[in-house]
């Protein structure tokens, strides 16, 4: 890489500082963290995303356990060498201020440093802001050629590149940095934008320099499935691409990296474990009760694919337990493979619309029609609550085909519903139940839609109109991320409604059952233990009754629980399906039974580093198997959450439609083609 080439990449990488400082000050102003000096550090403001909040607010609470860890290990009254905090690329990052105004430097200090730009901006920043420099006292700025941007009695920045390690340890030392002295290192999404050389050359430098030690790492990894192919084509396109991660692509990789340079311990844990582990209860449910939510699936993703780590040195150190092992958030990684299910883009569909959506729901409306409706997707070039229904016809010649139609007449316009349910009550009529248009506003009232053909019976030319269900009071139903089982009871057919989440509740343990035949909700009796609340599950007709399988519970933690509403003489009966071994947690998946055989494909899970394929639960004897998906002749990458499936089983086939979310700050991905999996290789081996 020439001289030029380096610049322009060191351009873009002071460029996300920018808008991780922004960031920081919105996470401030909402309340996630007390923070009052992110709005004096960073002018102008955005107000980010509640997703955003949340990755900030982990990371954030990450690096403070970090820092804690560190001053209470060394921070004895009695302690000879005063400590050391050394920031790696450190941007407008508040910590010192917010130390200082905890009383924590009274025997430590603070240095910092980041490209020159950045560190001359923050300097400037300082000097200009009364409230700032009242924490800092008596200050000196260096001249303009210096590497010295800003010094006082306990704060030093500098501005220097970190690939330049000689002359980082030698401003270093004339800036009073003592290698004797215990020292934590903060390295914030820093090493991951260094070649690989330059990064390994600083971890190695660091533990030779300096001999009582805490170095910490907060960066990304995972970059083998779909969420880490959209976060690898993030940064490349913001030409700061993320270096090493093939070579380290987990926390056992980053493990190995520290201990092989030199380091004599080294603990590292995902975003998820830290959360669920180093969080108190209480303090979650603070933060998840901030403002309104429902990216779970992104959330998780995200806090999969960045880890914190601490590596130490030296007597005082080596022993800090930064990450003590937990039984509260126990690995729970799928059995080994039984097989593959081959997947292939269904061929014809490339020539019409795609079914470019997630959060949408799917039913047969024919043998050879499947309809979707409402999610967020692609309409008419931008992204958007979709509001066109999408038709896969399949032709005589049993090949697929893809058109979207809208709603006609001048009666009820679809809402722009997500998260809803569809049930098909004939070719003609299909039934919608639940949904969301935000998380704090529910779709109102129960929806049905009428289909009717042309007069040369072309299902191209098919036609749809929209009325209001049931009565107009109708209150019943104000939730979403909930599931519609068909049921029956003494010769009835019923629709069982349950869990879900609603404005008022994150998660539901209620259930109803509407009458198909009157679209009356009625009462019916359950006995049995009642299940534990969740959302985003699945649910199937089996026997009669219901399969529930996985979900989020009142924790935002998967579930690996399997449910069966079993009928009986007086109405139904919960029962628990006992499965070994048992399965990972998963929400965000669609489940079918094929041949007395329950699927749950796709889905979230955190409980595990692989991802989901298909687990396979024999309902006789309650052994599960998993399956791994074939994407070898399928465009990468391949979403399976937020996703709908449509089982052929006489041609022992699924269908995989739409699928994808908001991948962080890294841009929104649907999955491009509808895929199908061949399940043959199942019966095979029955």
């Amino acid at each position: 890489m020439g001289p030029r080439s380096r610049e322009r990449r060191a351009g873009a990488v002071q460029n996300t500082n920018d808008s991780s400082a922004l960031s920081k000050r919105s996470l401030a102003a909402r309340g996630y963290v007390q923070d009052p000096f992110a709005a004096l550090l960073v002018p102008g403001a955005a107000r980010r995303a509640p997703l955003i909040h949340r990755g900030y607010y982990v990371r954030a609470r990450a690096v403070r356990h970090c820092v804690r860890a560190f001053l209470e290990q060394i921070g004895a009254p009695q302690a000879a060498l005063r400590a050391q905090i050394l920031s790696l690329g450190a941007g407008f990052d508040s910590l010192y201020f917010r130390l200082k105004t905890a009383g924590r430097l009274a025997r430590a200090a603070v240095w910092e440093v980041d490209f020159p730009e950045v560190a001359r901006r923050k300097a400037e920043r300082i000097g200009e802001t009364p409230e700032l420099c009242a924490l800092t006292g008596p200050f000196q700025r260096g001249e303009p050629a210096s590497a010295l941007c800003f010094e006082s009695a306990d704060y030093c920045i500098l501005g220097l590149d970190l690939r330049q390690l000689q002359r980082v340890e030698e401003a270093l030392g004339a800036a009073g940095l003592d290698a004797a002295s215990p020292t934590l290192l903060l390295a914030e999404a820093v090493l991951t934008y260094l070649e690989p050389e330059s990064a390994a050359a600083l971890i190695a430098w660091a533990a030779q320099r300096f001999p009582n030690a805490l170095f910490v790492v907060y960066e990304q990894m995972r970059p083998q499935d779909a969420f880490g192919q959209c976060m690898l084509q993030h940064f490349r396109q913001l030409n700061s691409p993320l270096h090493g991660l093939e070579r380290f692509p987990d926390v056992e990789a980053q493990r190995r990296r520290f201990l092989q340079a030199g380091w004599t311990a080294c603990g590292a844990v995902d975003m998820n474990e830290f959360y669920h582990c180093f969080l108190p209860a209480e303090e979650r449910r603070r933060v998840e009760n901030i403002e309104p939510f429902d990216e779970f699936e992104e959330w998780h993703l995200k806090c999969a694919h960045y880890f914190i780590l601490a590596a130490s040195r030296g007597d005082t150190l080596s022993h800090t337990l930064v990450f003590p092992s937990s039984e509260a958030f126990p690995r729970v990684n799928p059995a080994s493979p039984s097989g593959l299910f081959p997947a292939s883009v269904v061929s014809s569909e490339g020539q019409v619309p795609n079914l470019k959506r997630y959060g949408h729901a799917s039913v047969f409306l024919s043998p050879d029609v499947i309809l979707s409706a409402g999610g967020f997707g692609e309409q008419e070039g931008r992204h958007c609550r979709v509001s066109q229904f999408h038709l896969l016809s399949r032709d005589c010649d049993s090949e697929w085909k893809g058109s979207q139609i809208g709603s006609c007449g001048t009666g009820v316009q679809w809402d722009g519903r997500l998260y809803h349910t569809m049930t098909r009550l004939s070719e003609s009529r299909v039934l919608i139940l639940g949904g969301r248009l935000s998380p704090v506003s529910p779709a109102l009232g129960v929806l049905q839609l009428h289909f009717f053909k042309s007069e040369d019976n072309n299902t191209e030319d098919l036609k749809v109109t929209i009325t209001k269900a049931g009565r107009k009071d109708d209150s019943t139903l104000c939730c979403w991320r909930h599931s519609t089982t068909e049921v029956s009871c003494q010769n009835q057919e019923y629709l069982f409604v349950y869990g879900g989440r609603s404005v008022v509740e994150p998660v539901l343990s209620d259930w109803h059952f509407l009458h198909v035949g009157t679209m009356a909700w009625v009462r019916i009796p359950v006995e049995g233990e009642v299940p534990e609340a969740r959302h985003s599950h699945s649910a199937c007709t089996w026997q009669g009754g219901a399969l529930i399988a996985g979900g989020l519970g009142a924790s935002e933690e998967p579930l690996n629980s399997v449910l069966f509403l079993r009928p009986i003489s007086c109405g139904f009966l919960w029962e628990s399906v006992d499965i070994q071994p048992p399965i990972t947690p998963r929400y965000s998946h669609t489940a079918h039974v094929l041949n007395g055989k329950l699927l749950l494909v796709g889905g979230i899970w955190i409980h595990s580093s692989s991802f989901p394929g298909v687990t396979v639960i024999n309902l006789t004897t309650g052994l599960s198997s998993e399956y791994q998906i074939d994407t070898t002749y399928v465009p990468w990458p391949l979403m399976l959450h937020n996703h709908t499936s449509i089982l052929l089983p006489e041609e022992q086939q699924l269908l995989l439609l739409g699928g994808g979310g908001n991948c962080f700050s890294f841009g929104t991905y649907f999955n491009p083609h509808t895929v199908t999996l061949d399940l043959s290789s199942l019966s095979a081996g029955q």
